[in-house]
């Protein structure tokens, strides 16, 4: 599929002790809801600083849009939540509306208070931040970015604190937010447990160790790989060509990339198609600390 990137990164690189984030190139796809998934510690957070103009302190080049438009313009167009809260302690949900009337042109307050309203949390309106749940929090953010006029919408782990029925109402959030734009709106979301955020998820970035390791399109990545179930008297021989293999009392199962099947000839399998979180998972198994460490 072809398509318009809203944002293309070369080389970027930001150096920690003991950790670097190292991006040859991305794009992400214009028009699309698309997720950063990968373990704690994978350099989600630093890549959506970056993008979001927190951390300026990297190397390489970051394009937005087609490149014509200034640094105000963009900052006007890209809405950012952040995993932490940003707000100060003493500030009000009324003061955030004050605040991003002050900041940015196109926020419509009224749409904020009727977000919050829906969102269950306006009735603690006059509660300082100090007070309120995480969960709390993150609706007012959310709330605060979805009542502006944007292209771009950065949501730094938005389902984190989330309850189950929350996380679905966010899902339908993105999903009318794409669908308004027709084309035009994009969301970049990261999480480190996607099953919850699948069904909103059309294009996929897995990163680890600062890298990304794969990514695609949902439905091509569900053709590259095949899940794979395997009989236990067979697992040994299917370790080797399966990723992230496990195995159980009853057999074991794994992914198998699409153009390997023949090597699976002569094995009593059944296969299916996987789900987005399986791919993720094996697919993090392969380049994971946690499996580094334990061998």
């Amino acid at each position: 599929m072809e398509t318009q990137s809203v944002v293309t990164m070369k080389d970027v690189k930001k150096r920690f002790k003991g950790f670097e984030l190292n991006l040859p190139e991305l794009q992400i796809p214009e028009g699309f809801a698309t997720a950063l998934i990968g373990e704690n510690g994978a350099g989600k957070s630093t890549l959506m600083n970056i993008l979001a103009g927190v951390r300026l302190d990297y190397k390489g080049d970051i394009t937005y849009y087609d490149g014509s438009f200034s640094d105000e313009e963009v900052r006007e167009r890209n809405g950012y939540v952040s995993a932490s809260n940003y707000f100060l302690p003493h500030w009000t949900m009324e003061a955030v509306a004050e605040l991003n009337e002050l900041l940015f042109e196109h926020f419509d307050k009224e749409k904020y208070e009727m977000l919050c309203k829906d969102l269950g949390i306006w009735e603690s309106k006059n509660k300082s931040i100090s007070k309120l749940s995480d969960g709390m929090k993150m609706k007012t953010m959310l709330a605060g970015v979805f009542a502006r006029e944007t292209n771009l919408l950065l949501l730094d782990e938005p389902a984190s604190p989330l309850d189950p029925l929350m996380r679905d109402e966010l899902c339908a959030m993105i999903r009318n937010y794409i669908d308004e734009g027709n084309g035009d709106k994009t969301v970049f979301f990261s999480t480190h447990n996607v099953s919850d955020m699948e069904n909103v998820t059309d294009y996929a970035m897995i990163m680890e160790h600062g890298q990304i390791v794969e990514q695609g399109f949902v439905e091509d990545l569900k053709e590259k790989y095949i899940l794979v179930k395997g009989e236990k008297e067979d697992a040994d021989k299917l370790q080797s060509i399966l990723i992230g293999f496990q195995k159980n009392s009853y057999g074991c199962e794994g992914l198998c990339l699409s153009e390997k099947l023949d090597q699976l000839a002569g094995f009593d399998v059944l296969t299916e198609t996987p789900n987005l979180s399986q791919i993720c998972v094996a697919v993090m198994k392969q380049y994971s600390k946690l499996k580094k460490s334990q061998k």
